[in-house]
């Protein structure tokens, strides 16, 4: 069974700020290295390393990153682009790769430079280049929606308000502001807290411009930069250490309702899992939009009192590639025992979901 054995992540720090000039590879690097001390394992132990990216150039982010983290030429690089659920579902593929003894010891989560991503364009009909800035998610035009649309069509058919959607971001912002420190973060450039987190009150997310329908400013995660990573061992190199991944599961559905889909996936990994809800002692679930993050713990039956206890993306930034694996790590941080749960949705119409334990559970 694989286990999580250390998780470490950078600050998160919004588009065009802090680590606007930092590579993908500038942000892995130091987060690997942090992870790989953390759990005393030397980087000739490597197998892998796999790293989601979302809105890079191409080069196989994964291997440049590999590299400059020191580890041996022989680990190939994996990246992959799921996007936001990407962070979480590179975990799944580390924890099927030493589940299957293909590896013993793979660096599996993500790396997002929204400051850095390339400029996107297309060529016209008349082979003039066409900017664009959303890729297409799907092959039919008229049900890929904008993700800010389809956020705020969710709102509109589950009835939840503008004012109960403001609610939730204020509360996920005073529960990070609630938080003394953040040992998980790895120090870069002298930044070591997520830079977005703020006193919002419910006076200043009123005032939020609207982003589209009910969803402002003040609802909608900001993109952002990051990287987080986790190391997964077989359980005979943890010793009863970390936290053993006891199921998991990535699911497509409604592309037109893509922040629903999640619902699904919980309930699946919660299955393989032989939990119920009821369970869990800690959920991380991915605030990207607050409908949305409020339809999925409505949705999964999930306890709202153990959501998301140190704050969510509203309060962080949601740096696309590393989203899910920054959910993975406040896990493994959060979870002292018993059980977790880490959840997210991506366009598309995705969703993904993780179900831990801490050793001894």
């Amino acid at each position: 069974m694989a286990v999580i054995f250390a998780a470490r992540r950078t600050a998160v720090c919004p588009r065009g700020g802090a680590f606007a000039r930092l590579r993908i590879e500038d942000l892995a690097a130091p987060v690997m290295q942090a992870v790989l001390a953390d759990a005393g394992i030397a980087a000739a132990r490597v197998d892998e390393v796999i790293l989601a990216n979302a809105l890079g150039a191409g080069g196989n982010p994964a291997r440049r990153a590999a590299l400059l983290a020191g580890l041996p030429e022989r680990v190939a690089g994996l990246t992959i682009d799921r996007q936001c659920a990407g962070g979480l579902d590179a975990i799944l593929l580390a924890q099927a790769m030493v589940d299957s003894g293909a590896a013993e010891v793979v660096l599996a989560g993500g790396a997002e430079s929204y400051s850095r991503r390339p400029l996107r364009a297309m060529p016209g009909a008349d082979g003039v280049a066409v900017p664009y800035d959303q890729a297409p998610f799907t092959p039919w035009p008229d049900r890929d929606p904008e993700m800010g649309a389809a956020a705020a069509a969710l709102a509109d058919r589950l009835g939840i308000s503008r004012e109960a959607q403001a609610a939730w971001a204020v509360e996920s912002h005073a529960k990070a502001m609630g938080v003394a420190d953040w040992p998980e973060i790895v120090e870069i450039d002298g930044i070591s807290r997520d830079a977005f987190t703020r006193a919002m009150t419910p006076a200043l997310a009123s005032r939020a411009p609207l982003v589209a329908g009910s969803i402002t400013a003040a609802t909608a995660a900001v993109a952002a930069d990051a990287a987080a990573f986790v190391l997964l061992v077989s359980d005979r190199l943890a010793a009863g250490q970390g936290l053993r991944i006891l199921g998991g599961a990535t699911l497509g559905g409604n592309p037109e309702e893509p922040g629903l889909v999640p619902v699904a996936a919980i309930a699946a990994a919660l299955a393989r899992a032989g939990l119920r809800p009821e369970a869990l002692g800690t959920a991380e679930v991915m605030e990207a939009y607050a409908v949305q993050a409020m339809a999925c713990v409505t949705g999964a039956a999930l306890p709202p009192g153990i959501v998301n206890t140190g704050g969510g993306a509203l309060a962080r930034g949601h740096p696309i590639g590393a989203s899910g694996a920054i959910l993975a790590v406040r896990l493994f941080q959060g979870l002292r025992a018993g059980f977790g749960l880490a959840a997210i949705a991506a366009a598309g119409g995705l969703g993904s979901a993780l179900v831990v334990a801490r050793s001894g559970a």
